[in-house]
C-alpha cells in the first residue's frame, strides 16, 4: 500500500495554510475491487494490532477526528474502526455542552471518556472544539461562564492552545498516544454531500439548517484550524491533514496511520514466568484427568 503518511503529517512549528493544502490526491487505489481489498487488509492489521494492545494493556490510543460538517468522520469511523474487538474500542461523540458541563472548565467532560490502558478510544470531535466553533462564535465563549479577565481573544485562544498540548504531553507520559485527524474537505465537495442528504431520504436525518449557517463562515473555520494545526501538532500528538474529498482514500490513509502508530508501539503478549508455567502445567494435569 503506497501511501506515505508522512505527507499528511503536521510537523511541529510548521504554519499551515489550509488554503494551500489539498483536499484530493492521486488515490492509491484504482477500483472499488481494489480498494475494498485494500482497506480489509489495514482493517485486518488493526485488528491484530489491537488485540496485543489490549493483552500488553501498557498503553492506550487516543483517536481525534476533527472536521467541517459532512467531511466524513462517521463514515471514516465506521469503516477503519469495522473489525477492532468492541470490547476494547469506544467511540465519544462530543455535542453541545450540557448545562453540568457549562459549569466545569472545558477539559473537564472528556476525562471519563479517555481510554484505559489496552484499549482505543475515538472522539468523533473534542475539546478542539474549543478553539474552533467557538473562536468562530465568541458569543458561546461568553456563554460558558469564564471570568472578564480570562476574555480577551488575543490570549484565550493561545492559552487553550497550550492547555491542549499540555494535557497530551500528560496523556502521553502516562502510556496513552494521542493521534489527531483533520479531513479536508473543500467548499464544494461538502455542497455537493449536502445536496445530497437533501435528495437521499436515507440521509435526511443527517441534515440540519445550521450547517447552510455554518457555511457562511468558511474562511474564519479555515483560519481557526489552520491556527490550531500549527499550534497544537507535536512529535507526540501529532495532527493529520488527510485530503477528504476521496472519502475512500482518506479512510485508506487514515488506516495506515493508526497501523503505522500501534506498530510502532513495543507491543508484545504477556510472558508467563517459571511459576506461571509451573502452575499451568499443573492446571494441564488436573484437565486431563
Amino acid at each position: 500500500m503506497t501511501i506515505n503518511t508522512g505527507d499528511f503529517r503536521i510537523t511541529k512549528g510548521r504554519k499551515v495554510d489550509l488554503s494551500k493544502w489539498p483536499t484530493r490526491v492521486p488515490p492509491v487505489y484504482t477500483s472499488k475491487a481494489h480498494y475494498e481489498a485494500l482497506l480489509e487488509e489495514q482493517v485486518s492489521r488493526l485488528a491484530a494490532l489491537q488485540d496485543v494492545l489490549y493483552a500488553d494493556n501498557r498503553y492506550a490510543l487516543l483517536v481525534i477526528f476533527q472536521a467541517m460538517d459532512a467531511a466524513g468522520k462517521d463514515g471514516t469511523i465506521k469503516h477503519v474502526m469495522s473489525g477492532i474487538n468492541p470490547q476494547g474500542c469506544q467511540v465519544t461523540s462530543f455535542k453541545h455542552p450540557s448545562t453540568l458541563e457549562l459549569e466545569h472548565d472545558y477539559l473537564w467532560r472528556i476525562v471519563p471518556w479517555l481510554p484505559q490502558r489496552g484499549h482505543i478510544g475515538v472522539f468523533n470531535r473534542s475539546y478542539y472544539e474549543e478553539v474552533l466553533v467557538v473562536r468562530v462564535h465568541p458569543e458561546i465563549l461568553r456563554a460558558e461562564g469564564l471570568p472578564d479577565s480570562r476574555l480577551d481573544s488575543n490570549k484565550v485562544w493561545k492559552g487553550r492552545h497550550r492547555s491542549m498540548v499540555d494535557l497530551e504531553r500528560h496523556l502521553h507520559n502516562s502510556g496513552t498516544r494521542v493521534v489527531k485527524f483533520f479531513l479536508h474537505v473543500s467548499r464544494e465537495e461538502q455542497r455537493k454531500r449536502l445536496l445530497a442528504r437533501i435528495d437521499e431520504p436515507a440521509k435526511n436525518w443527517k441534515f440540519s439548517g445550521d450547517d447552510i449557517g455554518e457555511r457562511a463562515y468558511w474562511k474564519e473555520y479555515m483560519k481557526a484550524y489552520g491556527e490550531c494545526l500549527s499550534a497544537t501538532s507535536t512529535p507526540d500528538a501529532p495532527w493529520y491533514a488527510v485530503p477528504a474529498d476521496d472519502k475512500e482514500n482518506a479512510r485508506l490513509i487514515v488506516a495506515k496511520v493508526l497501523v503505522e502508530t500501534l506498530a510502532g508501539l513495543d507491543l508484545a503478549y504477556p510472558k508467563a514466568d517459571a511459576a506461571r508455567r509451573r502452575e499451568l502445567r499443573s492446571l494441564r494435569k488436573k484437565l486431563e484427568k
